[in-house]
């Protein structure tokens, strides 16, 4: 069931009060990626990136093996391994303690690194309330973002029922994740009940 906005209530005050209500910051320390493995026997470890690629995991000095950036640890390389990334983290020189970090996710803080300005991070968009842009009819709340090799692919959640729309420029024209609202042109039969 969609829940069309009453006029007297913009989706954008809706919104602000949804957003504030959550607090005035956005999660400040993002995962990186999944230290799945050692490589060799002297303290590198193999990444799987949950960032877009190697190139943005470079940016990083410090990484985090907490959410809350309070377990900090010095990133001192990095390099590509098919799609994987193998880094070395400083105070890291054995394979006895790499083991130690197998299973470990790192995350890195948003203010050490740039994405570019049309960008966001998947944290910001999770949450997120899809609006119709010409009726601001409410679809649902962005619960997940998949991506299966073309584009994203926005998981919307609206009691209980999964509707899964492309993030393409046809369908999503607006993102404000300062306010937790998407404005999107809904195609045919997107969202029609069978």
């Amino acid at each position: 069931m969609c829940i069309l906005l009453d006029a007297h209530f913009s989706i954008a005050k809706r919104s602000e009060r949804i957003y504030n209500s959550l607090g005035d910051k956005m999660k400040q320390y993002l995962e990186i990626g999944k230290i799945n493995n050692t490589h060799g026997i002297k303290g590198e470890l193999k990444l799987t990136l949950w960032c877009d690629d190697i190139d943005y995991l470079k940016q990083f000095e410090v990484l985090y093996l907490d959410d809350e950036g309070k377990n900090s640890v010095e990133l001192l390389s990095v390099r590509p391994q098919k799609n994987l990334a193998i880094i070395r983290l400083k105070g890291i020189d054995t394979i006895e303690q790499a083991e130690e970090l197998k299973g470990k996710v790192l995350y890195g803080n948003r203010d050490d690194a740039e994405i570019d300005e049309d960008a966001n991070y998947i944290a910001d968009l999770i949450g997120c309330y899809v609006v119709d842009i010409d009726t601001e009819e409410e679809y649902g709340k962005v619960v997940d973002v998949l991506n299966y090799g073309s584009c994203d692919i926005y998981d919307i959640e609206s009691w209980g029922k999964h509707t899964l729309i492309p993030a393409i420029e046809d369908v999503v024209k607006e993102i404000n994740t300062e306010y937790k609202v998407i404005r999107i042109k809904a195609m045919k039969g997107l969202f029609d009940e069978n």
